[in-house]
């Protein structure tokens, strides 16, 4: 039997952990994610069960249900077809040029980050409503987004946009010393683009 398996056997063995109350923090973590993710996730398995497939099928086939997929899966694409676009384009800028401000802008691309989502709502629901900053220039011209499918694309372009950015940097910026290095540093069709669609496509 080897020295490990003899420590395992012999009395008043105990494991060191490099960080103290490893048992405590595991248990603490077991019980969050059972209790936050893991029971409403099997609530969502049982009930279909309880109703079985006709009941399942009627539930998920109602006009509402319908009307708020087509919501969530349309809006959910459009916006990341439109973070893929200027995500890409502020992940070029950032990684390729140097300019006043770009400290701060690289720090407000972080701060969906660190805004709560109800805080993120408000600010938004504020700016975009009929009497806001950005919703009484629009509502001059017929446009409404508060409260509207618009509002929550532009919801979701905020939430996506910093995963977008900060996935496509670190491609941009070890594709640009490979291009360096290669002696063709603004060779962005040969050596940046066929590295950008698996990044862009795992953000999404």
């Amino acid at each position: 039997m080897s020295a490990i398996g003899l420590k395992l056997f012999l009395p008043g063995f105990r494991s060191q952990h490099v960080l103290p109350g490893f048992r405590l923090s595991l248990g603490f973590t077991l019980f969050y994610l059972t209790s936050l993710v893991l029971v409403p996730l099997l609530a969502l398995v049982i009930r279909p069960v309880e109703l079985g497939f006709g009941g399942f099928w009627a539930a998920i086939s109602t006009p509402r249900v319908l009307a708020s997929l087509r919501l969530s899966f349309g809006m959910a694409l459009a916006a990341a077809a439109i973070d893929s676009l200027f995500g890409l384009i502020i992940a070029w800028v950032l990684v390729r040029y140097r300019f006043p401000g770009k400290g701060l802008l690289d720090a407000v691309i972080d701060l969906p980050f660190a805004m709560p989502t109800a805080v993120a709502g408000i600010a938004l629901s504020t700016l975009y409503a009929p009497n806001g900053w950005i919703g009484s220039f629009l509502a001059e011209y017929g446009i409404r987004v508060a409260y509207t499918p618009w509002g929550v694309l532009v919801a979701m372009i905020l939430i996506g946009l910093p995963f977008t950015v900060r996935t496509l940097q670190p491609v941009l910026s070890e594709q640009g010393k490979a291009a360096l290095q290669a002696g063709h540093p603004n060779n962005i069709v040969t050596v940046d683009l066929p590295h950008l669609p698996p990044k862009t496509c795992i953000k999404n």
